[in-house]
């Protein structure tokens, strides 16, 4: 059952699938930052190039196809900026066998070291200082080089500044990462 992102053909006419237009424009507002992290990116040409099943009282065409080319226009200016990965959540499993434990927990630290999150979107985003400061104290604690380790629950719990018309991290990104460094931190004990 599509979303009714669009409006539906009428009577006996023909339109296009509902759930495989869904389907895309889903993939295309996670490539875009909009959307969740699991779904495979897409890129302009493969939006260029997607073609529907035509379904009775399915989705009209030309609304589709001029939101799609929106949506190209706003995956190659995307392309065009540096590449900025998505986060990538830590292995969670317990480190065991030939990784010795602190081994592994320099090696989660060196993942928060290396993260990039994308720029928040519409000029909305948490304030990147305040995400910076936050990463470096688990990295610290990770390390075990502080007197004031971030516990897993301060991890989850934490708040941090939005801004608006200024660079700041995609919300979305950055709740991701911490949620994964949360359960790293339960298991540094």
């Amino acid at each position: 059952m599509g979303l009714n992102r669009f409006p539906r053909v009428m009577g006996m006419r023909s339109g296009y699938d509902p759930a495989e237009v869904d389907a895309l424009i889903e993939r295309i507002e996670a490539t875009l930052g909009r959307g969740a992290l699991d779904l495979e990116p897409v890129t302009a040409d493969e939006v260029r190039s997607a073609t529907f099943t035509s379904r009775r009282r399915g989705y009209q065409e030309t609304a589709v196809d001029f939101a799609l080319e929106a949506f190209v226009v706003a995956l190659e200016t995307m392309a065009k900026r540096p590449v900025a990965k998505r986060p990538v959540r830590p292995a969670l499993a317990e480190p065991t066998g030939e990784l010795l434990r602190e081994e592994w927990f320099e090696s989660q630290a060196a993942r928060v070291e290396k993260v990039v999150f994308r720029p928040g979107r519409l000029g909305t985003g948490y304030h990147e200082d305040e995400v910076d400061a936050f990463l470096d104290r688990i990295v610290a604690t990770l390390r075990d080089t502080t007197g004031h380790p971030v516990t897993a629950e301060e991890v989850r719990e934490v708040k941090f500044a939005t801004v608006v018309f200024r660079p700041g991290y995609l919300i979305a990104d950055v709740d991701a990462f911490l949620a994964g460094i949360a359960d790293v931190l339960e298991q540094r004990g």
